[in-house]
This record gives C-alpha cells, sequence and structure tokens, in this order.
C-alpha cells in the first residue's frame, strides 16, 4: 500500500502513513495522539503484537489481511463515547456491503460473515492536552486465511477474497471515508443516530445468549438489539435488562 494513493483517492480530511511493519498501530497512534494536528490514519502491512479487546491477541500475516487505526479527535470527555465501538461497526459494515461484502454485527465489537468473525474493533482513549479526547480506532480485517495462521488462532474465522483481490489502496481509501463520515455523524449526534442500523446488521437478534465475565456466566436470556447508549437488551426470564460491555463475552446458547 502507499500513503500518498490513499490520500489521493479518499475525500476525508484526515493524513495517512503507511508502515511495513509495527508491533501495533493503536500503541503507535496512542503515543502520538497528544502531538497530532488532525486525524490520522495508520495502516501497516504487518502487525507482530496486535491486540484486541480485554488484551487478547489479533493474530496477522502479512499479506493477508487489513491492520490499521485512526486517530480521531472528539469534543467533551470519554463519557460521550459511549457506543462508538458499535458506530464503527456501523460504518465497517456498511462500507463491506458497498463492496459486495454482505455482513453481520456482534454485540459489542467484531463484524460477521457467514456466522464468523471476519473483523475486530478496539477503541482506545485518551485526554487531548488543549481538551476533548482524542479516540484511536484500531480494526483488524481479514482479507485471506493461511491453514497454519487459522490453527494458531484455534477457531473457524471468516475471511473475504473478494476485497483480497481489490487495489489496497482502493479498498483502504474506501474503508476511511466511511469511517470519517460515521465519526463526524456521531460527533453531531451520538450512538443515536446509528441504533437502527446496528439493530438491521444484528446477527444473533432473537437468539438465546449468555453473558460471560471471566468465563463466569452472569446473564442470559434472548437478544433483542441495543439501546441509544450502545448497551445490549436481553429479555430474560426477570425482564428486559441492558447490558454495557466492559470485558463481559457474549456467546451463544442458553445455560
Amino acid at each position: 500500500m502507499n500513503a500518498a494513493a490513499i490520500m489521493a483517492l479518499r475525500t476525508a480530511a484526515a493524513d495517512v502513513e503507511v508502515v511495513a511493519q509495527t508491533g501495533s498501530t493503536n500503541a503507535d497512534l496512542m503515543a502520538r495522539a497528544a502531538g497530532l494536528a488532525r486525524p490520522l490514519l495508520l495502516v501497516a502491512e504487518h502487525q507482530t503484537a496486535g491486540r484486541g479487546r480485554a488484551g487478547r491477541s489479533w493474530l496477522s500475516a502479512p499479506g493477508d489481511s487489513l491492520t490499521f487505526s485512526l486517530a480521531w479527535k472528539f469534543e467533551g470527555s470519554p463519557q460521550r463515547l459511549l457506543g462508538l465501538p458499535l458506530a464503527v461497526g456501523v460504518a465497517l459494515a456498511e462500507a463491506l456491503g458497498a463492496l459486495d461484502v454482505p455482513v453481520q454485527l456482534k454485540w459489542p465489537n467484531d463484524v460477521l460473515k457467514d456466522g464468523e468473525k471476519l473483523a475486530g474493533i478496539l477503541i482506545e482513549t485518551q485526554g487531548a492536552p488543549d481538551g476533548g479526547t482524542w479516540a484511536v480506532i484500531g480494526i483488524g480485517l481479514n482479507l485471506q486465511m493461511p491453514a497454519d495462521l487459522e490453527t494458531r488462532i484455534g477457531r473457524a474465522v471468516a475471511t473475504a477474497p473478494w476485497l483480497a483481490r481489490m487495489d489496497r489502496n482502493v479498498l483502504m481509501a474506501a474503508l476511511l471515508d466511511a469511517l470519517a463520515a460515521a465519526m463526524n455523524q456521531f460527533e453531531q449526534a451520538g450512538f443515536g443516530a446509528f441504533r437502527a442500523r446496528w439493530d438491521a446488521l444484528h446477527g444473533w437478534r432473537g437468539q438465546p445468549v449468555r453473558i460471560l465475565d471471566n468465563g463466569e456466566c452472569v446473564q442470559q436470556g434472548l437478544a433483542v438489539g441495543v439501546d441509544d447508549s450502545g448497551r445490549l437488551l436481553l429479555d430474560t426470564d426477570a425482564g428486559r435488562v441492558a447490558v454495557l460491555a466492559g470485558d463481559v463475552s457474549l456467546r451463544l446458547g442458553g445455560a
């Protein structure tokens, strides 16, 4: 990939950098956010220490995935960013759908294709020196999956061979524009502007699910959708409850 080519193709008001290899694009941008003048997209051809939620590793092979992070400054405190991971999921899912790769969403931050994970989202925040909050939005998107890497991951994952055949600069520019548009909308209207769109893409709507915290089932019920804060709504034996993401995990099935 080439930063100049991506910038020539994108319409978003964001700078672009491409590096051959780094540990984590999120970690790199978190270290630089305080000194940034405007949004920055950092793309790594290969990421050696990618991270997911709750400290999990994101494994990828050179050339077989897109690994990138977008640093974006929002006004206000981090509390205003409730629901941002879900809004990013909507933007990513809609962009992939426009590229003829239909996907669904799993709460709170996974993109599914044919029921398996195609992409993951990790958002980290820090206060800006002059006020506001920098959000660093990390995304890993599987394009192809070598058998040995899938074995290391330990579970089936989804791929998008059609995207793997695209010009990577064109693909990256399209994803950047979709994300930037969503960030501007989120700044103006919060997650409420994305709620109906998220529900329409909800892959587990009406399915029995369990909420796990440190491996223990703390709640179970039928997945309904999300509220305007991005909390998962469950219909349980005791009525409807709302679950905040935090470090919990969502699994299909009853007790």
